[in-house]
């Protein structure tokens, strides 16, 4: 996988580039791991916005990812490599030894052929999904539950690890691609390995309609708004007023905490990963 330019037969596509898909084997998703993906436009249950700059994009399908790893003891081949429209990472069709189909998360240097399994005592190998406490320190690993038994919750976006850098008589210590050290049960499965395609964070988007394909919508600057609309508003001239940056509702947007003192966690993270 590699970021290629676009040959500029627009200006739009001047500066356009993607990753290529060389390492896609697969066109089509099975049938019978896919579902319908119904579009939100950022809002709720009760129709109100709660993610803006949300809307329209191109109908996708949902594949359904195997984050427990589910067939434990059972050795897979990676049978295809497949594009998945909802995240950044490639996934990966594991055929098992009894017939089973599962998508997972494809991590860099496992290839079509390869084997992986899931299982307390299985080999600390790349692609293969173990109980944190198995895992030896120093280790990279992925999709990691947060509770034991709950599925893989944190590192799956593409090109992220967490390291395995301690471990004590219930938790282990890890450190999250963010910089942030918390502690995870030792009950916790993971994956070992980096995720790939990491150069998908260098592509350019290019122009405007490739963002609307996206599903993203354009975000207009409050100081372009009027004051009723948004604090930074109004006024002869750019001006803030000289308030500090807020959002349209007024919470302060840059350097203010929102994590709330007893939310549930917190006492499980040892370094925040931004400095007080």
């Amino acid at each position: 996988m590699s970021v290629k330019l676009r040959k500029p037969r627009t200006p739009s596509q001047r500066f356009q580039s993607y990753i290529g898909n060389e390492d896609i084997t697969r066109k089509k998703p099975l049938k019978s791991l896919v579902v319908g993906l119904r579009k939100t436009g950022g809002r709720n249950v009760y129709g109100r916005i709660t993610v803006r700059h949300r809307g329209g994009g191109a109908r996708r399908l949902y594949r359904v990812i195997d984050f427990h790893r589910s067939m434990r003891d059972v050795p897979g081949r990676i049978d295809s490599v497949e594009y998945d429209p909802n995240r950044s990472v490639r996934i990966a069709l594991v055929v098992y030894a009894n017939g089973a189909k599962r998508y997972i998360l494809l991590p860099q240097g496992v290839k079509v052929g390869d084997t992986v399994i899931a299982g307390q005592d299985v080999e600390a190998k790349t692609g293969n999904c173990l109980p944190l406490k198995n895992v030896p320190v120093g280790f990279l690993v992925h999709n990691i539950e947060m509770r034991p038994k709950s599925g893989g919750a944190l590192v799956r976006s593409a090109g992220t690890s967490a390291q395995l850098i301690g471990k004590g008589d219930k938790y282990c210590t890890v450190k999250m691609p963010s910089g942030e050290v918390r502690m995870i049960h030792l009950d916790c499965w993971a994956t070992v390995g980096v995720l790939g395609n990491a150069d998908v964070k260098n592509i350019s988007i290019g122009k405007a309609g490739r963002k609307r394909h996206m599903g993203i919508r354009p975000t207009v600057r409050g100081m372009a708004m009027n004051p009723i609309d948004h604090p930074h508003g109004g006024g002869e001239g750019r001006s803030k007023s000289g308030s500090h940056p807020t959002s349209p509702w007024g919470q302060p947007c840059k350097g203010y905490r929102t994590r709330k003192k007893n939310k549930r966690g917190a006492s499980l993270i040892i370094r925040r990963r931004k400095a007080k």
